[in-house]
């Protein structure tokens, strides 16, 4: 897709205010909010009137347990009415705290619990393969914490060793890991044979740059890096 002015952009901050009330982790959001609107608004081939379509782009959000900006951008981009941003969390609300794929259009999973998304995603890129499926690709933005979990762990390495070149990862660096190195996070993906790229998570043709890195024969993994969390 080509490079379009970040048009919407500034709606943002608006569109999350109004989500309130009890556990938004909010810094969990907006930690993402820039890469979130680079993908939706520059690199996914996904749209409201795509989001069932068999060739459409998957983007898989495994850090759902901070789903306000994810919210805000697909309500920017059409995918679910702005009017359902202010019952955020509440009981009759199709947008929970972790994004249900039954009930949000667009979500291609239902997310929450660390460790999950990367997997999964390994197994979208796969089943895409095995059906002969080789244009759409299939994004997945994790946590840095996430890393501490065996599953992705299996993730990366299975997904390395098979080539899956469909496969991209947008690793939110936050510094918010429990055992990981500070800027180990791509040599981690790197030693399974993945094409990486590490970046400024608020800058966005930096993010579009690395997003859009030819990576031939191999996953890609880019590494966003924020304000760490406890800097807040």
């Amino acid at each position: 897709m080509t490079i379009t002015a970040d048009h919407g952009y500034k709606d943002l901050p608006r569109l999350m205010s109004l989500m309130t009330g009890d556990e938004k982790h909010d810094f969990a959001a907006t930690s993402t909010l820039d890469v979130l609107w680079v993908l939706y608004d520059r690199v996914l081939d996904v749209t409201p009137e795509r989001a069932e379509a068999t060739d459409r782009d998957r983007f898989l959000l495994s850090k759902g347990h901070g789903p306000m900006a994810y919210y805000a951008v697909l309500a920017a981009k059409g995918f679910v009415p702005e009017e359902w941003l202010p019952g955020f969390g509440s009981y009759d609300s199709p947008l929970g705290h972790h994004p249900d794929r039954v009930l949000v259009p667009g979500a291609e999973i239902g997310s929450g619990s660390l460790g999950h998304g990367l997997p999964l995603a390994v197994g979208s890129a796969l089943g895409l393969r095995a059906q002969g499926l080789t244009d759409p690709a299939v994004w997945v933005l994790i946590g840095d914490a996430e890393l501490d979990e065996g599953s992705n762990h299996e993730a990366i390495a299975y997904a390395g060793a098979a080539g899956l070149d469909r496969l991209h990862s947008v690793v939110v660096d936050n510094a918010s890991a429990s055992h990981a190195l500070p800027g180990g996070i791509a040599a981690r993906f790197e030693a399974a044979n993945w094409s990486t790229a590490t970046v400024d998570g608020r800058d966005h043709a930096a993010l579009y740059e690395a997003f859009t890195a030819p990576h031939p024969g191999r996953p890609h993994a880019v590494v966003a890096r924020v304000e760490p969390k406890n800097a807040r």
